[in-house]
């Protein structure tokens, strides 16, 4: 496919932003999948899906190991959710195409809705840790959710920051900060197991694809020093705002 110097450099800006608001508080596909549909209009929408998930998985990858340096995450839960986030992540992106995603807009909308709120209402929500079950129970909360925003973020994707942040902070208990961290890895899981079912495929712009990242790596390494300098009060803030442009997005999409 023939693509123009201006529609690279677009792609480059746009994803080193995408890296950016990822690396904080997740939603960084809400920038990039639409700025991909814009500047590649006539593109097959597995090749625009499976290109995006190329830098996403790279970025991630650098927000992931700046977390961990600076971080001491959980790593058995963090594996418990990860592992089966990327089974099911590949078991999703297999049935991507079979799905009708025109009806699931609507439970996603509600969903994100109802995540945004209930974040919103609860002004001490994540500021410290709180765990509020045993840590068997804990878990396998991880398992359970890993695997189902795992499928989630291979057959849809929209929104899969956000639900793993509302499962780690709201039901598991932890700060914001951490929360981010363990959900950057997971999210590196979704994106990996993803990313090889599509590359299998032949649905990789692997030219376009590399150049975004660089960008998209530059943008998570600005945000994850971001995040870790500004701690989970200013992870919150940045969650709610995404969340809150996420919602206005799949709900342009479900309406209009």
């Amino acid at each position: 496919m023939d693509i123009s110097l201006l529609a690279i450099i677009f792609l480059f800006v746009a994803s080193a932003f995408a890296g950016f608001v990822d690396a904080v508080a997740g939603g960084g596909g809400l920038i990039s999948l639409p700025s991909l549909l814009v500047a590649l209009p006539n593109a097959a929408t597995p090749d625009v899906l499976g290109t995006n998930k190329l830098p996403s998985f790279l970025g991630t990858s650098t927000a992931a190991y700046s977390y961990v340096k600076r971080l001491r995450p959980d790593w058995r839960l963090t594996f418990a959710m990860a592992i089966p986030a990327f089974i099911g992540s590949m078991l999703g992106a297999l049935a991507a195409s079979n799905f009708p995603k025109d009806a699931a807009r609507p439970i996603v909308l509600a969903l994100l809705v109802i995540v945004a709120i209930y974040t919103w209402r609860k002004k001490e929500l994540g500021l410290n840790e709180n765990f509020r079950f045993a840590r068997k129970h804990n878990i396998l909360i991880a398992v359970v959710a890993g695997t189902v925003i795992g499928f989630y973020d291979g057959i849809f994707g929209p929104g899969t920051g956000s639900f793993l942040m509302v499962i780690l902070v709201g039901v598991v208990g932890f700060a914001f900060l951490q929360a981010s961290a363990t959900a950057k890895i997971v999210n590196w899981g979704t994106n990996l197991g993803a990313l090889l079912i599509f590359g299998f495929n032949g649905h990789i712009m692997w030219l376009l694809g590399l150049t975004m990242a660089v960008g998209n790596i530059a943008g998570a390494l600005t945000g994850a020093r971001w995040a870790i300098k500004g701690g989970s009060a200013l992870i919150r803030k940045v969650f709610l705002v995404v969340t809150a442009l996420l919602i206005l997005r799949i709900a342009i999409d479900t309406f209009f």
